[in-house]
């Protein structure tokens, strides 16, 4: 038995041993994702999308497939799945054949609890942030396999009407070593407004692999902001397609240290004319630490009068450390603006010098500029009780290292 065959062999298993959907449809959509990760198997180095990201360390694990705690803040707008809306949208965005963890996470769902379904009617103006917490706890006791380690699929399909206006934020946490495979897919209709959040904060040990999909409706306006925090390998895709006068704004922090790996693909799909989209991308890298940035900007044959710009930087705190950014332009129109561009740097040797000579010791300098580089997109942050906690995480975090 081959190696791959293996690897599928113990998937199949968990595959057939799991409940009945609770509708056809889901039947046939899990089929669909099985028989395409069954085809292609976990993605290698080879494969162009994932050259720096080798996953072999999930590949060759034999996980058991369960179900993470998950609350949403927000009872009055979840729905059920068996909807004809859930039905016409779930799995629409996040294709199975682009990505192989969406095939594998699409195989799982309905697994042990329902995809996650909201619904924001048009014209609602949701207040306060609608929270979606998955925590996957330290070992569950009384499993005759709870020896192997956990894999949790989570999905989300988050459906905002025209005119209607929220904010929402995912928070992916957990204990021990474990691998979770997420997918979100968000519709946001005509002048919807969205306002999206993703804080990754695995323990240690765990393996995260994510895809974010927006579908953007006409003259709609969407942000999504990632923050990854914790994690032993990560990887993070984000994409969103913009209508004619969509604005869209694609943000991120990644801090990594120890022997991390964090990887960021995003792809910003210009389908229609007067799209305006935004994007900063923004890492700290320490240790042997190493990261990933591939930003792609597709601007279709017809989206004219295309606005697109596109920043990554990065600060690199070791001689170790290493990160591989990488921006990509397709221009299909002629009268369009866009601009991208990438850095790696270290502290500033003069604002170094600048800081010691106040009397500030080198240790908490060298604090106040990382801090001061993350706070640019902390700062972006609208909701205010996430930003608050996103800076005392920092201040930790950065505060801690130089004691």
């Amino acid at each position: 038995m081959t190696a791959v065959s293996e690897q599928i062999g113990n998937w199949l298993a968990a595959f057939t041993g799991q409940r009945e959907a609770s509708a056809g449809w889901v039947v046939e959509l899990r089929k669909a994702g099985f028989e395409r990760f069954a085809e292609v198997g976990f993605p290698t180095t080879h494969d162009e999308e994932w050259r720096f990201t080798n996953v072999a360390a999930i590949a060759r694990t034999t996980y058991r497939v369960g179900s993470a705690d998950r609350l949403v803040c927000a009872p009055e707008i979840v729905e059920k799945m068996e909807t004809a809306s859930a039905a016409s949208h779930l799995g629409h965005y996040a294709a199975v054949n682009g990505n192989p963890f969406v095939a594998l996470n699409t195989a799982f769902i309905d697994h042990a609890v329902p995809a996650t379904v909201l619904r924001v009617p048009a014209n609602a103006v949701v207040e306060s942030p609608i929270e979606i917490t998955h925590e996957v706890p330290a070992d569950v006791t009384g499993d005759p396999r709870e020896s192997l380690p956990i894999s949790v699929h989570p999905r989300t399909l988050i459906l905002v009407g025209a005119n209607a206006q929220c904010s929402i934020v995912e928070t992916y946490k957990g204990e021990g070593s474990y691998f979770t495979n997420a997918v979100t897919e968000i519709v946001v209709g005509e002048n919807g407004v969205v306002d999206h959040y993703r804080l990754q904060q695995e323990s240690p040990e765990a393996f995260h692999v994510s895809s974010t999909q927006a579908q953007l409706g006409r003259s709609a306006t969407f942000s999504t902001h990632s923050i990854s925090l914790g994690g032993s390998l990560v990887r993070n895709d984000v994409g969103a397609v913009l209508s004619e006068g969509t604005e869209a704004t694609l943000n991120g922090l990644y801090i990594a240290n120890g022997t991390q790996h964090v990887d960021h693909h995003t792809v910003i799909d210009h389908a229609k004319a007067h799209g305006t989209s935004h994007e900063l991308y923004k890492g700290i890298l320490d240790d042997r630490a190493s990261a990933v940035f591939n930003g792609r900007i597709i601007v279709r044959k017809d989206a004219q009068k295309t606005d697109s710009k596109q920043t990554n930087k990065n600060l690199v705190l070791s001689d170790d450390a290493v990160i591989n950014t990488k921006p990509e332009l397709q221009i299909l129109a002629d009268d369009v603006r866009c601009t991208h561009g990438a850095t790696i740097g270290q502290l500033d040797a003069e604002s170094m010098f600048y800081l010691q000579s106040r009397g500030i010791n080198r240790g908490d300098a060298r604090n106040l500029l990382i801090y001061a580089f993350a706070q640019d997109v902390a700062d972006r942050i609208k909701v205010a009780a996430l930003r608050d906690s996103l800076e005392r995480i920092l201040f930790e975090k950065f505060h801690e290292h130089s004691h």
